[in-house]
């Protein structure tokens, strides 16, 4: 089915810096989910972008959006700072909120790997005014004092050869208050680059943000 979209890069800017992004908005999108990704990765990451193109074919707006600037990516150390990485989701949300084109629709976040981290912070932050969350192969360990604050319906995602990580998605998805779902993929690794791998992340994916949002 072909959906007419508009497609553009947007810039948001901060106090102190100016952030890429990437936005697509469906016709007659209903919400918007914010990328938050993970560390070394960005608003060009190949598998976000598949994930974000099945999104928009669902009728989802989608912002892929660098948190860092590539000066501050190539400090390593800035890859694994979540209360940066958090204080950035939350600023390029309220712009989300704030721009003309999207402040109408509902919020999601979809986190991978160190991003899931970010995303659940800062949807603690903003408890009800976030109605969906996605975590690909995440580390929602990393934001674990916060975990407990989340109000929107949260879906973990683990490949099943990702043995540490499904530990540590279950002890995160065991402090979840929210409605919360545990998927682990069969025969996935931690970035599901397996044949038709991401494919199911993508599927399950767009299932729980168009009954979310």
């Amino acid at each position: 089915m072909f959906i007419k979209e508009n497609k553009k890069t947007v810039e948001i800017q901060m106090e102190d810096v100016i952030l890429q992004g990437n936005l697509a908005i469906p016709e007659n999108a209903t919400g918007i989910v914010l990328f938050s990704h993970g560390s070394g990765s960005s608003r060009l990451s190949p598998r976000n972008n598949y994930v974000a193109e099945v999104l928009q074919q669902k009728g989802q707006a989608t912002l892929l959006s660098d948190l860092l600037t590539e000066k501050e990516d190539r400090i390593y150390e800035n890859r694994f700072n979540i209360d940066l990485l958090t204080e950035r989701l939350i600023a390029i949300t309220k712009w989300v909120k704030e721009n003309p084109e999207t402040k109408g629709l509902n919020l999601g976040y979809f986190g991978a790997s160190t991003g899931a981290a970010s995303a659940l912070v800062a949807a603690a932050y903003f408890g009800d005014e976030i109605k969906a969350v996605v975590s690909r192969g995440g580390r929602p360990d990393l934001g674990m004092r916060d975990i407990h604050k989340v109000k929107a319906p949260t879906l973990l995602i683990v490949g099943g050869y990702d043995d540490l990580v499904i530990q540590l998605n279950q002890k995160a998805y065991e402090k979840l208050q929210c409605e919360r779902k545990f998927e682990i993929v069969p025969e996935a690794s931690h970035l599901f680059e397996e044949p038709g791998k991401l494919e199911i992340v993508a599927r399950l994916s767009a299932d729980w943000f168009s009954k979310c949002l």
